[in-house]
Parts: C-alpha cells; sequence; structure tokens
C-alpha cells in the first residue's frame, strides 16, 4: 500500500522571483531551468487514519503541505494520507529542497490514489505547492511558462547537452527568509522590481535559443545576468534580503577567474548562499578542485543533469 517517488532538485539558469498578486501561487515570469541529479528526494505515501507529515526521520506540521492537501481534496478523492519525506541534501537552504519534495509528493499521490493526472495538472498542482515544483518534474533542461501551453516542458535532455553541476555548500542552516516571504517583501517594496519582471520574457527567450543551439557562452552569460539581477532585486528589498556569505562571494570570484583562464564553466544562485557552478564534463575536475578550496565551502556536491520525477518501483 506505500508509493514512493523519488525527485530532484531543479536549478533556475533565468531566475523567477514574485507571484502573481492574487493567484494560486502562480510565478510572475516565466523560467528555465535544468534538473539536477546527484541530490534527491525520495517521498512515500500511503493511507493512513489521519494525516501526518514525516521529514528526515522527524514528525512536523507543514502548513503548505496542509494547505496542497486540502486544496487537492477540494477537487479529487484523497483519504487520509501519511507522507513520509527524506532529502539527502541540506534542507531549506536555498538548494530546491521544497521544490524536489512537491514534485515528488504529487507524482507519489497521482500513482497511489489513482487521480489520472495529466501531466499539465501534475504540473499545476506541484506548483501551488511549490512555484518552482513544476520543473522538478522534468528531465534536463526545462522550460516553465506559466501563460504557454503546455506549461512546462523538456526543451534538452540530459543525453542532448550532457553538463555536470558542482554545488558548493556554503552553510547547511536554514535561511532565515522563506522564497515566499521573500518574493512579497521585493514585489511590494523593491523599486527594481517591475523593470525585474518586464526584463524577464527577454532572458528566457534568450536562454532558450542558447540551449536550442548548444551555445555555451552565450548560456553563461544570459544565467549570470539574470542571478546577479535577481539578487539585486533582493537586496534592493526593505529591509533587504541578503542570503550571501563570504564564502559565496569568494566562489563566484573562483568561478569568474576559472572561465578567465579557459574553462567553460559560470555560476547561479538561487535564494541562498549555496553556489552552483554549472560546466562541461571536460571543465568539471578543475571546477571540483577549485571549489573545495574556497575558504568557507564546507563540501562540493557532484551533480549531473537528471531525470524528472517519477515512481520507484523498486521501493
Amino acid at each position: 500500500m506505500t508509493t514512493t517517488a523519488v525527485a530532484h532538485p531543479n536549478i533556475a539558469l533565468v531566475k523567477y522571483w514574485g507571484k502573481s498578486p492574487d493567484t494560486d501561487n502562480r510565478p510572475a515570469s516565466p523560467s528555465l531551468s535544468i534538473t539536477v541529479a546527484g541530490l534527491k528526494t525520495t517521498t512515500s505515501v500511503e493511507p493512513a487514519v489521519r494525516d501526518t507529515v514525516k521529514l528526515n526521520g522527524e514528525l512536523t506540521r507543514d502548513q503548505k503541505i496542509e494547505r496542497f492537501l486540502e486544496d487537492l481534496r477540494a477537487r479529487h478523492p484523497l483519504p487520509p494520507v501519511a507522507i513520509e519525506s527524506r532529502n539527502d541534501f541540506p534542507t531549506g537552504a536555498g538548494l530546491a529542497s521544497s521544490a524536489a519534495g512537491f514534485a515528488a509528493l504529487i507524482t507519489a499521490l497521482d500513482t497511489a490514489f489513482e487521480l489520472d493526472l495529466s501531466d499539465d495538472e501534475r504540473a499545476d498542482w506541484a506548483r501551488r505547492g511549490s512555484g518552482s515544483a513544476a520543473r522538478s518534474l522534468l528531465s534536463g533542461f526545462v522550460a516553465f511558462d506559466p501563460e504557454a501551453d503546455p506549461m512546462i516542458e523538456t526543451i534538452a535532455t540530459p543525453d542532448d547537452w550532457p553538463l555536470d553541476v558542482i554545488v558548493g555548500v556554503t552553510t547547511t542552516d536554514k535561511k532565515s527568509v522563506s522564497s515566499t516571504e521573500g518574493m512579497e517583501r521585493s514585489r511590494m517594496t523593491s523599486p527594481f522590481y517591475r523593470e525585474w519582471i518586464d526584463a524577464n520574457r527577454g532572458d528566457f527567450d534568450t536562454a532558450r535559443r542558447a540551449v536550442d543551439e548548444q551555445d555555451f557562452d552565450a548560456l553563461a552569460r544570459v544565467a549570470e545576468a539574470s542571478c546577479l539581477k535577481m539578487h539585486a532585486v533582493m537586496l534592493t528589498s526593505a529591509p533587504a534580503l541578503v542570503y550571501w556569505n563570504a564564502a559565496t562571494v569568494a566562489a563566484i570570484h573562483t568561478i569568474r577567474a576559472l572561465a578567465e583562464r579557459g574553462e567553460s564553466v559560470f555560476f547561479t544562485i538561487d535564494a541562498g548562499p549555496q553556489v552552483k557552478a554549472i560546466c562541461t564534463r571536460w571543465s568539471a575536475p578543475a571546477v571540483r578542485r577549485a571549489l573545495a578550496e574556497v575558504p568557507g565551502v564546507h563540501s562540493v556536491i557532484d551533480g549531473r543533469l537528471g531525470l524528472g520525477a517519477r515512481v520507484d518501483r523498486d521501493a
């Protein structure tokens, strides 16, 4: 009676930061991401007497999951359910654990209780739980446009363009301001928020072309620019959202120095202090060594483009 699904976090190369007002958690702009194997969320569900949630081995109350289940039950028959989820990477620390968690959760629920959701319906439910979770449903390079049909699509598989992702973990502490809270603060207070939303579509289109043409340099330019623009909006919110630490900045300089020496690598950083270096397979060893030597980087995770959320038939 237990159904288990696995999902990987995703890393946005063209970011979204902000929700459309008066909607059910719908991103205000499109985004383009990569699904990253090497980090994994495993989520199991089974019928129960009452709803329970266990995260990384501990029973917890999670308002986002409770609201998600309530909304899902309003449209689909769903009994009380026991949920157990585990991450093999730091949780709530800027590594998209929430996105992977909700992608795995809707995948497990859909199979266990025969909800018969279409791909777009699964994507819609996933992003209701976490705005970026829809992207973790699919493999490789994923385009997510809330206004498009389909809403999400894989535009290049891991085999089409096999890039590596090296993550420099600068802290395992949970971030002090959640992404949901931070986005609303930026929308309400940053003087640059409107310009950020308006410019995002152009970055999205540029990145799609770069992926279609496998133009690494073009993708590097737009991804780093999107990352820095997003953090500029965060820094100009009131009060400012400062997710970086000293090791984050040092890692950025290290990656840029590697690129200047001819390595094919660029950086991106989500709402947190962890630095993700996207690189070609042949540059990965040099990137890994360099990030491991950055003061304040206490671990390095080896990743690569991975598969979307799926039921684990062997669990």
